[in-house]
């Protein structure tokens, strides 16, 4: 077939889904997307791994009842997003996740959303949050959650110029709005697939975590699943991305 036979088809096949309410992408657009900036959600792989991940940005109670659950349970391998103003506040805590051999990405200084903001807002904030944990844990995270995990393709490609990799979720436990333990531990248990990324909180405002967190390892375990950060997820796979 023809590129000339193949792009009239095209066409005509893009005009009979426009009369059923559905699109199709044109082959240069499909590309075009395939190329603009992306977040990371997951990565595909057949081996059961996946990387737990906690976001800190606010309180003391909660953060180090984690780490002894983390420890307890032999859990050696989790990636922490914490917040620079966090980071300052409670510098032994952030030092101790340090200390634990945990993976340590930027959560950004002030917790508003990024796309509400210029660049040279972005790159100001995410500046700071570098300072403050590099300055308490000797570490220039790599890796970075927007706050409220907000984010648009011009988010991204700032972020990424300044050299960090955009980190969201594919699982999400919900801890924060403290649904309940059981209802916690099901969202992760019962959704989680290979190469999943987990998003939890290590923040006070999560005060079922404790209690969800042994089960949630536990049964993870029981269903073969072992544990790794986030860069060594996604370090040497197929990434599957996209912008929501």
């Amino acid at each position: 077939m023809t590129w000339k036979a193949i792009r009239r088809w095209t066409q005509l096949a893009a005009a009979a889904l426009l009369l059923t309410g559905l699109s199709i992408a044109h082959p240069a657009t499909a590309s075009a997307k395939s190329d603009a900036p992306k977040a990371i959600y997951k990565v595909e792989t057949d081996k059961k791994v996946v990387a737990l991940t906690f976001d800190i940005s606010w309180g003391n109670k909660v953060p180090e009842p984690v780490l002894d659950v983390l420890k307890e349970q032999n859990v050696k391998k989790a990636t922490f997003f914490l917040s620079g103003p966090w980071t300052l506040h409670h510098p032994e805590i952030a030092k101790r996740i340090k200390a634990m051999g945990y993976e340590i990405g930027s959560h950004g200084n002030l917790h508003k959303d990024f796309s509400n903001y210029p660049n040279s807002w972005i790159r100001q904030q995410v500046q700071i949050a570098d300072q403050s944990i590099a300055q308490v844990t000797g570490v220039h995270p790599k890796l970075i959650r927007t706050p409220n995990g907000d984010f648009n393709p011009r988010v991204i490609a700032c972020l990424n110029d300044m050299g960090y990799k955009v980190i969201q979720w594919n699982t999400d436990s919900l801890d924060w709005k403290n649904p309940g333990v059981q209802n916690i531990v099901n969202r992760v248990t019962k959704r989680v697939v290979p190469g999943d990324i987990i998003l939890m909180h290590a923040s006070d405002s999560s005060k079922q975590i404790v209690q969800a967190l042994p089960q949630i390892i536990s049964q993870l375990r029981q269903q073969g699943y072992q544990f790794v950060t986030v860069s060594e997820l996604i370090s040497g796979t197929n990434v599957s991305s996209s912008v929501q």
